[in-house]
């Protein structure tokens, strides 16, 4: 054994060290470190600072009460009644959503959410239907984690009914838009746009391909399905292969996207990348591609569900606008 070997690092004395380099370097060192064992990840996660700052001036117990929602719904829970854990994003949604009407409570007086009723959170929901959907579904969420663990009696959002949001009409992208981005002259955009606009990946899908996922003209999906690329996917596909070699021949990225701030590192690009540049959106190129498969199948709910992995609800949605209600398949049943 040689000197220093037990040795470990704290990632927040290397974040410290940020004035003295760029932070490119940094995020490359806590990866380095955490892959070989020998980072103490003491990083407190930006949804934690966030919900500090929103709850501190909140009075107890109703302060102590939306931290143990906040813990369960962002961990999940082993114990009775058990919980899985839920995206930090859907939690920070929902509390936003609730936040204005606790804000309005502790205004009014109150100091705990066990004497809320079914009447104060009917009067606190908004008229706009997303926004009230939202803050319901937050209620929803913290009044059953908190009666699960007693801390309030009963449950006052049993009696609301939970209505859908009102969703946008999806709505198909001009031809020439689409035909301008698969020629763009950045190959990571007209890749990124080809396994869209072709085959309906999400924007978190593209984000996370990695070399090893393209065998023989195929990719392999998360689920463990391999989907035969397009041609127009494949020709876009090397030249940006061939992009990538050139420009960063020694990069050890596993994956299919990287950048000049990713080459050096070994973590997918950026939500966004390389979509800000690209002039369409993959939701808007996604949208555009299930509804040319609704009309080509007839309204098959069925089928755009297994082609594209989403829900009966959202396949209906698309359905409903591309063919009319008349019109879809009795095996979409």
């Amino acid at each position: 054994m040689f000197p220093g070997a037990n040795l470990r690092f704290r990632a927040s004395d290397i974040l410290a060290m940020r004035s003295e380099d760029d932070g490119s370097n940094i995020r490359s060192t806590i990866e380095v470190l955490e892959d070989a064992g020998l980072l103490i990840d003491d990083r407190v996660p930006s949804f934690t600072k966030l919900f500090e700052r929103k709850t501190h001036a909140l009075p107890e117990p109703m302060r102590s009460q939306l931290e143990l929602w906040r813990d369960i719904m962002v961990d999940g829970s082993k114990t009775p009644p058990r919980r899985q854990p839920r995206d930090t994003m859907t939690v920070k949604g929902q509390m936003y959503g609730i936040l204005p009407a606790i804000t309005r409570w502790v205004d009014d007086g109150r100091t705990s959410l066990a004497g809320i009723s079914t009447e104060d959170i009917l009067a606190a929901l908004p008229d706009d239907p997303s926004r009230r959907h939202t803050m319901l579904l937050g209620f929803r969420s913290l009044f059953t984690i908190l009666r699960g663990r007693k801390q309030v009696f009963t449950d006052p959002t049993n009696a609301i009914p939970l209505r859908g949001p009102r969703r946008n009409t999806p709505l198909p992208i001009e031809p020439t838009a689409i035909r301008d981005a698969l020629v763009n002259p950045d190959p990571a955009i007209a890749l990124a746009v080809s396994l869209v606009a072709f085959h309906a990946l999400t924007t978190q899908q593209v984000q996370h391909i990695q070399l090893t996922d393209i065998i023989d003209g195929r990719l392999r999906m998360p689920d463990g399905r391999f989907i035969p690329l397009a041609k127009p996917v494949r020709v876009r596909l090397s030249a940006w292969l061939d992009h990538r070699a050139q420009r960063w021949p020694e990069t050890k990225n596993p994956y299919l996207l990287v950048t000049v701030q990713t080459a050096p590192r070994l973590s997918p690009p950026g939500r966004n990348f390389p979509w800000k540049k690209a002039g369409v959106t993959a939701q808007a190129l996604r949208t555009d591609r299930i509804l040319y498969e609704v009309e080509q199948t007839g309204g098959d709910v069925r089928r755009i569900c297994d082609l594209f992995g989403i829900g009966i609800e959202t396949a209906l949605r698309y359905s409903h606008t591309a063919t009319g209600p008349q019109n879809i398949t009795a095996d979409s049943a």
